[in-house]
């Protein structure tokens, strides 16, 4: 299912008349005069509803000797929320690059010429501030704390507020005075 027919799904079902028909179809399949009757609406609104439940894919219909009858498509009912969710999103990549241009900014603002001008206030800005550092450290390498003080320093001279952090965001391992650079 895509997000645009979820969304068409989520629209159909926020409607009490429309979840109704659609308790109804649940029991039996039916016409539209026979929905109109049992759900005290007009037939025209009945066709409304229908209409939009079609759209959304919810319910589906066939000819039966003079009569139009709808039925539930059980099978669109079956995908939980959850799959809808971690399906990827149409709008991956714009979220992605809109991401990674807000990423680039803050850098920007921050760095000028390799140094960091001050550590950002905001937990976000800092996180992406503390990754660029982590990049000068090597996986699979232990580093004494003078080592990392050095590395540090060429970024900014408050080497311990930093290296506090990396530790805090995980970025950094511990143990008693040897670090290392966490994998992701």
């Amino acid at each position: 299912m895509t997000e645009t027919d979820a969304i068409n799904l989520f629209k159909g079902l926020a409607d009490k008349s429309r979840l109704q028909i659609l308790k109804s179809l649940a029991v039996e399949d039916m016409y539209v005069e026979r929905l109109a009757e049992r759900l005290g609406l007009t037939p025209s609104t009945i066709s409304f509803h229908l209409k939009k439940l079609s759209d959304a894919s919810a319910v589906t219909a066939y000819k039966n000797q003079y009569y139009m009858m709808y039925s539930l498509n059980k099978e669109i009912f079956q995908t939980s929320i959850l799959e809808i969710l971690q399906q990827e999103s149409d709008e991956a990549q714009k979220q992605a690059k809109r991401d990674a241009d807000y990423r680039q900014r803050v850098i920007d603002a921050f760095f000028e010429y390799g140094k960091l001008k001050s550590i950002p206030t905001q937990r976000k800005k800092e996180r992406i501030i503390l990754e660029v550092i982590a990049k000068a450290f090597e996986f699979d390498r232990i580093y004494s704390e003078r080592e990392v003080n050095l590395i540090i320093a060429d970024f900014h001279d408050d080497f311990c507020t930093i290296r506090r952090d990396m530790v805090g965001e995980r970025l950094l391992g511990r143990n008693g005075m040897e670090y290392w650079r966490i994998k992701d």
